[in-house]
Formats: C-alpha cells, sequence, structure tokens
C-alpha cells in the first residue's frame, strides 16, 4: 500500500514531501535558501589592527550590530573568519568571539563599507552596524576555532575561518565582537563577519 508523507509549512498548510525519481528525499540546505532569498551579508575591515596578547576586555577589533526592533530580522552567524596581513616568523593567532546582549549600547560608527551579498544583489539595504575598535561591555569572551601560524615574516599569510553554522544568533539590538589574540602584537589582521538577516518567523520551530 502506498502512503503519503505530509508536513506543514509555515503558514501551517500541509504539504506533500517530494521525493527524486528513485525515492531519495529531496533536501535543500537551509544557507542555499537563504542565500537564495537573499538574506545573506559579508562585511569586513581592510585595515590591519594589531592583535591582542592577554584576553580580550571591553574593545572589539569589530562589532555586528542589529540594527533591527521589535520581531525585525535575526542575524544567524554562519561564519567569522581572519586574514594575518603583517606578522613575523612563527606568529601564531587566534579568533574570539563575544555575543552581546538584546539592548546593548549601540556602536558609534558605522564606518565598514567592504560589504557583499553572496547572492549578486545590491550590498546596501541592512539595517546592520559593522564598526571597529569599539568601547563593548565584557559579556563573556570565548576562543573559537583552532589557532593559525605565519611561519613567513612580514608578508601576509595565513587566515582562518570558523564555521558558526548559525550556533550564534544576533537577535535585533543585540551584537556580536570579534578580538584576534595573538602571541605578539606584531600579528595583524582584518577580520569580518557572514551572517544570514532572517525573519524571526522562519526561526520559530513550533
Amino acid at each position: 500500500m502506498q502512503t503519503k508523507i505530509r508536513g506543514v509549512n509555515q503558514a501551517g498548510t500541509e504539504q506533500d514531501v517530494r521525493v527524486s525519481e528513485y525515492g531519495l528525499t529531496v533536501i535543500m540546505p537551509v544557507e542555499m535558501l537563504w542565500t537564495a532569498r537573499g538574506y545573506g551579508r559579508l562585511a569586513m575591515n581592510t585595515a590591519a589592527i594589531a592583535s591582542l596578547i592577554v584576553r580580550p576586555s571591553t574593545l572589539s577589533q569589530l562589532t555586528l550590530y542589529n540594527g533591527e526592533s521589535g520581531a525585525g530580522k535575526h542575524y544567524v552567524v554562519d561564519r567569522v573568519f581572519a586574514h594575518n596581513l603583517v606578522s613575523i616568523a612563527n606568529g601564531q593567532f587566534g579568533i574570539w568571539l563575544c555575543s552581546h546582549p538584546v539592548n546593548m549600547t549601540a556602536p558609534t560608527g558605522n564606518n565598514i563599507t567592504v560589504r557583499n551579498s553572496p547572492s549578486g544583489q545590491a550590498a546596501g539595504g541592512s539595517l546592520s552596524v559593522v564598526d571597529t575598535a569599539e568601547s563593548v561591555t565584557d559579556d563573556g569572551w570565548f576562543p573559537w576555532g583552532d589557532s593559525q601560524q605565519q611561519v613567513v615574516a612580514t608578508v601576509p599569510g595565513a587566515q582562518a575561518g570558523v564555521p558558526v553554522g548559525g550556533r550564534i544568533i544576533v537577535p535585533p539590538r543585540g551584537g556580536l565582537s570579534i578580538q584576534i589574540v595573538a602571541n605578539t602584537a606584531a600579528v595583524t589582521c582584518t577580520v569580518g563577519f557572514h551572517w544570514y538577516e532572517v525573519p524571526e518567523g522562519e526561526l520559530t520551530v513550533a
């Protein structure tokens, strides 16, 4: 006896679950769907900033702030990344992140112009604020990803990418900061974020 599998979509309407000719369930990664819908955003700084040689506290290298309000879009962080622009031989560095709660103090600037959309759309239209060297509250810094080593002196070299994969979500009026901690301040990096601006209703699991 043949049976159908049905699911309920966001509007509460039942839909048939689709399969291929050979019975394989058709699944699209949610990141691909969000990219196709134009939710994707990227931003980074281009001027290298000296690394810290202590645990981060109240200064960020780069901060992403969600300027939405109420039940606005939530920023689902896909990845963060860093590029070691100038270093010394055997310089080592790692990425640290701090998630800031709702109603954090908004950044005083919005000086990042290097922005992009991974779906070929214009990079504007976002209420995000991205700024360097922000004074922030130390809401808890934690290392993310593995350390990277630069084995060539002076010239650009190692880069690091941390696949956050949605394990950090920045709600309206919240933020996320990044810092680089290294074995010497001679390690300078540029850093950035890749995120999806997702309507609240698409994140609700009922």
